[in-house]
């Protein structure tokens, strides 16, 4: 069998579109995989690291502030339509698979045009503009929130989670006995309200804020656009011995094992991961992204007792006193491991690689 897998520009939708390759590998070691993806843009680079051929399209993303500059851009929207037409021809996909992005709506429409039918993953409580677009061309959409029929079809919905890294239950605990341990993540790039938020504690006027940060072991991961700024900040407060900067984390199965509780942004991959391990979090939605649909991922489960959420304008202030105050309370973190857990979705890549196969077997 051969599989189109096609979406891209931002890790929430790269790892996912490389777990269900992963999975369709495992299930058929024979299958032929060919991404399409979109120039410049980050899975033209992590795609070939995971393994695999990708094809870059010279498909761009609205300007909807501008809208006189979408002239150039449906002229390369076009362009990328006949591209992708003509590598079906040369490839013959048995199926195509969009998870979202510029590439995904470009290769979709073309599969579904040339009669290749495809199956869409909506990672977000709220369906990205792509998904939406495609919906009535699908023949499955897989997705990570239950409700998701305000946006598709009901008969074509099977709830199945996002894809999350591979190991990450088999992480060690390996933390002393009565430590607590605290989490920040602020994703590969980095959150900046959530990193102003440890700085403004760290080195900050409030000495019960420092002195209960004191008695708690921390793994604060800036992302690499901040992490120099506050580095220089944690120096500035004399390099606490209990608290670990660092731009990125290699060892994340161990680092989740040992938290707590987390501090997050409320994508799509990250609210999967916390959800499968069942960590108590508090989630900042990030302002930045289409839709608000961060606020939609986080209220799914503030909604459901599974997590606490913090405004991004309110977290310099609020965001680490809340920590502290929930880290120690040993009934509220049990209560929201407990609700947590009820939301995950397990083995969703190997799910939506079987309905990738079923829609191949037709």
């Amino acid at each position: 069998m051969r599989y189109l897998i096609s979406g891209g520009g931002t890790g929430g939708h790269i790892f996912p579109a490389v777990s269900i390759a992963n999975a369709l590998k495992e299930l058929d070691p024979e299958a032929e995989i060919l991404f399409v993806g979109a120039l410049g843009r980050m899975e033209m680079e992590r795609v070939p690291q995971a393994g695999y051929k990708i094809v870059g399209l010279p498909v761009r993303g609205f300007n909807r502030s501008q809208p006189w500059k979408n002239v150039s851009v449906l002229i390369d929207l076009a362009k990328s339509i006949r591209q992708v037409k003509r590598i079906i021809r040369d490839f013959r996909p048995d199926v195509g698979v969009g998870v979202g992005g510029y590439a995904s709506g470009a290769a979709m429409w073309a599969a579904a045009q040339m009669g290749i039918p495809i199956l869409l993953q909506e990672q977000n409580g709220f369906a990205g503009v792509t998904n939406k677009i495609l919906k009535d061309k699908a023949s499955k959409i897989c997705v990570a929130y239950e409700g998701m029929e305000r946006f598709f079809p009901a008969d074509k919905i099977i709830l199945t989670g996002n894809p999350v890294r591979q190991n990450l239950e088999k992480g060690k605990r390996g933390k002393v006995k009565g430590e607590r341990n605290l989490l920040i993540l602020g994703g590969s790039l980095g959150a900046r309200t959530i990193n102003e938020a440890v700085m403004a504690a760290i080195g900050g006027q409030k000495s019960d804020i420092r002195s209960q940060l004191s008695e708690i072991r921390v793994v604060w991961q800036t992302g690499k656009v901040y992490y120099e700024r506050c580095k220089a900040a944690w120096e500035a407060a004399g390099c606490p011995a209990n608290i670990e900067c660092l731009d990125f984390l290699t060892d994340m199965p161990d680092r989740y094992a040992q938290a707590d509780l987390v501090i997050s942004r409320a994508g799509a991959s990250s609210i999967s991961e916390i959800c499968l391990l069942g960590k108590p979090a508090i989630l900042v939605p990030s302002p930045n992204v289409a839709e608000d649909h961060q606020t939609h991922n986080a209220m799914a489960l503030v909604n459901k007792d599974a997590a606490v959420l913090v405004k991004d304008c309110e977290a310099v202030e609020k965001l680490i006193p809340t920590a502290l105050e929930l880290i120690q309370d040993d009934a509220r973190l049990e209560r929201l491991h407990t609700n947590v857990l009820t939301l995950a979705q397990r083995d969703s890549a190997k799910r939506i690689a079987e309905e990738v196969m079923k829609l191949a077997a037709r």
